[in-house]
């Protein structure tokens, strides 16, 4: 066994945590078990992996990648992704992914703050490199055809066409080394990098914490490489030594195809995934599937209506790139909206902006910390200020503002730059969101706060339509007033085909208030449609 010099019983042995420990370990241990299958049926298993990884490895070390370098990542997913990631780990090198909806300012951004001398990217981002400054950038290794840029290129499979023999580390990969740096969305500044242990990585959703995932299960990786979402997927079913299905793009109409052709049990289902696979019409294949398990994150009442026409069990967490999944639900929560309840091993404190315990039933912002060293991020990359700001106190502050009932459930009420302030009253968007994507015309739907001309905000809601059906934003309201508190109720509709989104399925919510009040809002008030308890309010 591959064992950490460290004697602390909270830090597990780097053949459970680290990335090259592990993808020796399991060649050693089970050469013929499947680690990944892919859309089109191949299949790797841990003895193929172990030799792609240290070949693509052996190619980056020849060409400068020591040790401690950092790499940049310009990859959604795929093959060639998870063979740098985990390439690039197997050198005990830093793996550095961003954004492919990157570019201009933001794209020069990253790259200098990467750090990276090496840019592994998809042959159709390149052509952004010559916009920009590229900072320390000084070679780019293309996945697919690329167009002639300023910067040396060699396409990725020239990373393995030598056999090079993979170098010795100088020194073993601690679980305390920087794993990854994974840069924040950027809405509202520039992105911060996210230094990640690979005890951090572990410790995110590894055996411990997400207890009911086993090393027997399929994981299904829909997300971007970016994401933690994604990248960490990959991550947690290498440490149980199980499996991956890897989904190149998701889609309504594919899920449940590729869920039976690949025998998947473990899925995980952001924003409005979920809702795009109950609102398509039933059929009497919908318990036929090797699905198990599913998250669902946000939670909403749709995750029983899930559990009960797909006969999954349910799960929903609360989770950023920062933490490592502090709150975890049992299976099929029946209270509506909850997050779960605080996991062994972390602390978690509800606060004012003075950093005051707010009392039990009150909204304060998520503060949490964990008992493992390393167990969470250890600050912003470069980025002093944030990190202190982050980390005040001794405990991370998440930005996110919840309440806790008497059972110690926690529930969450918004981010604290998007909740909404109307009439003295205090609204969460997420909690619109939920009455509003409970209409059933409505796919998708996003809340925010416009200025009102009474002080204050007035509310609106952007929403795209189920496939085929119409929003009459009239008769929407009507649902609304009968469903939800009248403060909260929006003033204004905007009907799009498709809500603005990240690569990783995210609202861009940012480019929604942007805009405003547009010509094509529909104004409640300038229909004449009122509210009875307004009246009572006025």
């Amino acid at each position: 066994m591959s064992m950490s010099t460290c004697t602390d019983p909270r830090i597990p042995a780097r053949d459970a945590c680290v990335v090259r420990d592990l993808i020796e370990r399991w060649a050693r241990e089970q050469p013929d078990t499947v680690y990944a299958v892919f859309q089109n049926g191949e299949q790797w298993s841990y003895a193929d992996l172990k030799k792609r990884v240290e070949a693509v490895a052996a190619g980056l070390a020849a060409r400068g990648v020591t040790q401690g370098d950092h790499v940049a990542v310009w990859l959604f997913g795929g093959r060639e992704g998870i063979l740098s990631f985990l390439a690039i780990n197997y050198l005990g090198a830093v793996f550095v992914p961003f954004n492919t909806a990157y570019k201009g300012k933001l794209l020069s951004h990253v790259l200098h703050n990467s750090d990276a001398r090496l840019l592994v990217a998809h042959g159709d981002l390149v052509e952004r490199l010559d916009a920009v400054d590229t900072g320390p950038i000084e070679r780019v290794v293309h996945v697919g055809p690329a167009p002639a840029i300023r910067l040396p290129l060699e396409p990725f499979e020239a990373l393995a066409e030598h056999e090079t023999v993979c170098p010795a580390l100088e020194r073993p990969v601690e679980p305390w080394h920087t794993q990854s740096i994974i840069y924040t969305s950027g809405t509202t500044g520039p992105s911060k990098g996210v230094l990640s242990s690979y005890l951090h990585i572990y410790t995110n959703a590894g055996p411990e914490t997400w207890h009911f995932v086993k090393s027997d299960d399929r994981f299904l990786v829909n997300m971007p490489l970016f994401h933690i979402g994604g990248m960490g997927i990959i991550f947690v079913m290498l440490a149980r030594g199980g499996s991956i299905a890897v989904m190149e793009n998701f889609s309504t109409d594919g899920f449940w195809p590729f869920v039976r052709e690949t025998k998947t049990t473990c899925a995980f289902l952001l924003g409005v995934m979920a809702t795009f696979l109950l609102k398509a019409p039933p059929s009497s294949g919908d318990r036929d599937h090797s699905l198990r398990l599913a998250f669902m994150v946000p939670f909403t009442e749709t995750a029983l209506e899930m559990h009960e026409r797909f006969g999954i069990d349910v799960y929903t967490i609360f989770n950023m790139t920062e933490i490592s999944s502090p709150i975890v639900s049992e299976p099929n929560p029946t209270k509506r909206g909850t997050c779960g309840r605080k996991r062994e091993g972390v602390d978690v404190r509800l606060v004012d902006e003075n950093d005051c315990e707010v009392p039990v039933g009150e909204i304060g912002e998520m503060l949490v910390r964990t008992d493992r060293p390393w167990g969470m991020n250890h600050g912003y990359y470069k980025n002093p200020e944030a990190t202190a700001e982050a980390w005040r106190n001794g405990w991370f502050h998440t930005g996110d503002c919840f309440r806790q009932d008497e059972d110690g459930f926690f529930y969450f009420v918004d981010r604290r730059k998007d909740a909404i302030r109307r009439r003295g009253e205090n609204i969460s968007s997420f909690e619109v969101e939920a009455e509003v994507v409970a209409y059933p015309a409505v796919r998708e739907a996003a809340a925010y706060g416009v200025p009102s001309d009474v002080g204050e905000d007035d509310v609106m809601v952007a929403v795209a339509p189920v496939e085929g059906q119409d929003i009459d934003p009239a008769a929407l309201l009507t649902f609304l007033a009968d469903n939800m508190a009248y403060f909260m109720v929006p003033r204004y509709i905007r009907i799009l085909p498709e809500l603005p989104k990240t690569p990783s399925a995210k609202v861009q919510k940012h480019l929604l208030r942007g805009e405003g009040v547009t010509d094509d809002s529909w104004d409640r008030e300038a229909h004449g449609f009122t509210l009875k308890r307004e009246k009572l309010k006025a």
